[in-house]
């Protein structure tokens, strides 16, 4: 997996009709900046108005992901998230000038060419990864689904379906590692039981469908009059069935692609969940509801309750901003430059390493035959590590001075000694008005909180 940030070299577009609303629509991928993430913007709608890819925006799991924000929707989001989940792109605005993007063949295929035309830049950020520490499981007994998370140092997905047809039967599919989701899952289409599909046009759904953006199992007998029914239905001049199942003997491209179509569509929702995964993902007889239970269960437990849990660190991974690019930023000097990298920095956090060696001056007289951090100095390397966050607001930093105003609730809660690495995390409180920000600020030593505050400072520029 790739450990930096990806976006995009150039715009691309693909264009056609949306398979549930039917309606024409082109679709552009743009560059976005690092900690851009996903967004999808109507072009369409006055005020183009962005739409987050994110689990608390979906609306509707009615055979596809629907989000909205602003009072503007967005239908069918899962194949083009899970394209660029795939070719591990982190960073894109993704346009629109209708409600749904083109549903192509009905497989990501169509969207993973066009970004392959794009290009992929790497961008000087770290990817910032959801790691599954703790199993996350969302079941529902009355339809025998179940789909789980757990830890793993990759991205795994497997998945299990059972429709109790003769046509289709219990399939199962893998994707070991994200790197083989061009091979093995992005051509696998849609598909839908020939039982199931009267009753979806019905429901004034897949107005855009047709025998080539869609697999159609039979799993019923039906007779001439009814195939002539169904060929006016899907604006066909005739349709068959032929000994292998598939109405029209459409050529599957593998013998399990219903079970790898699936996957794709696990992979797609739970991008939702806002940031790169590492876990083993299993899913019996998902879907897109149940899918997006799981993502919003996961972002509940990882990430709207990450306050307290300490950071994760790999020395061995490299810096998004080491001493260097640091001091270009923050005007401190030594003996006061008290920040060695910063790993982690987007819209509302930053996460900054300091590593405590003897040869600190402050142990020169601060117990020096005990030696000590002093807290005063955790506050500072703290209230630096926030400084960055705080300056990455505007797009010259070198122009301004962030000044600390206020400590508040400070709290020392374990000595910090010689050989210690002080992991630090600032996090916006609120959006940052006239120049004013408020953040809580924490100190890690391990696993073992060191240090907490909340920190107020004000941004002025340089005269």
């Amino acid at each position: 997996m790739n450990t930096k940030q990806h976006t995009i070299l150039k715009s691309v577009t693909v264009s056609g009709v949306g398979l549930h609303t039917g309606k024409p629509a082109n679709m552009t991928f743009l560059p976005a900046p690092p900690n851009h993430g996903y967004k999808f913007q109507r072009i369409d709608l006055e005020g183009r108005p962005i739409i987050d890819a994110d689990v608390d925006r979906v609306v509707d799991t009615s055979r596809g992901t629907t989000l909205e924000q602003s009072g503007a929707r967005v239908h069918t989001v899962e194949h083009t998230l899970a394209a660029l989940v795939g070719l591990q792109i982190d960073n894109v605005l993704i346009e629109i000038d209708g409600p749904e993007p083109p549903i192509m063949d009905g497989s990501s295929i169509a969207f993973v060419n066009v970004l392959h035309e794009a290009g992929k830049e790497e961008q000087n950020a770290l990817r910032n990864f959801l790691e599954i520490t703790e199993s996350v499981t969302y079941k529902n007994a009355d339809h025998n689904i179940e789909l789980s998370a757990t830890p793993l140092d990759d991205y795994r997905v497997t998945v299990m379906v059972d429709y109790n047809t003769r046509s289709l039967g219990s399939q199962h599919a893998v994707l070991s590692k994200i790197e083989d989701f061009e091979k093995e899952i992005a051509a696998c289409r849609t598909f839908c039981l020939l039982s199931e599909l009267e009753a979806l046009y019905k429901a004034n759904l897949i107005k855009g469908g047709n025998l080539n953006s869609a697999i159609v199992i039979v799993d019923k007998v039906l007779d001439n009059k009814e195939l002539d029914r169904l060929a006016e239905m899907l604006g066909q001049p005739k349709v068959e069935v032929k000994a292998e199942g598939i109405l029209n003997n459409v050529d599957l491209h593998f013998a399990n692609e219903p079970a790898r179509h699936k996957l794709l569509d696990v992979i797609g929702d739970l991008a939702l969940v806002g940031r790169p995964l590492k876990s083993q993902i299993i899913a019996v007889r998902p879907g897109h509801a149940s899918n997006v239970e799981l993502a919003k269960a996961i972002k509940k437990k990882y990430l709207n309750a990450r306050t307290r849990k300490a950071p994760h660190y790999d020395p061995k991974l490299p810096p998004l901003m080491d001493v260097k690019h640091i001091a270009n930023i923050l005007p401190h000097r030594y003996p006061f430059a008290y920040l060695d990298r910063v790993i982690h920095l987007d819209d509302v956090s930053v996460i900054g390493v300091k590593n405590v060696t003897m040869n600190e001056p402050f142990f020169m007289g601060h117990f020096p035959n005990n030696p000590v951090m002093p807290g005063v100095v955790q506050i500072e390397a703290m209230a630096q590590t926030g400084g960055i966050l705080v300056l990455s607001t505007v797009p010259d930093p070198e122009n301004y001075w962030a000044y600390l105003l206020s400590i508040d609730e400070c709290r020392f809660r374990k000595l910090v000694q010689p050989g210690d690495t002080i992991v630090f995390r600032c996090e916006l409180l609120q959006p940052i008005r006239r120049g004013i920000a408020k953040m809580k600020g924490e100190a890690f030593v391990g696993d073992t909180v060191v240090c907490d505050a909340v920190l107020s400072a004000s941004l002025v520029r340089k005269s």
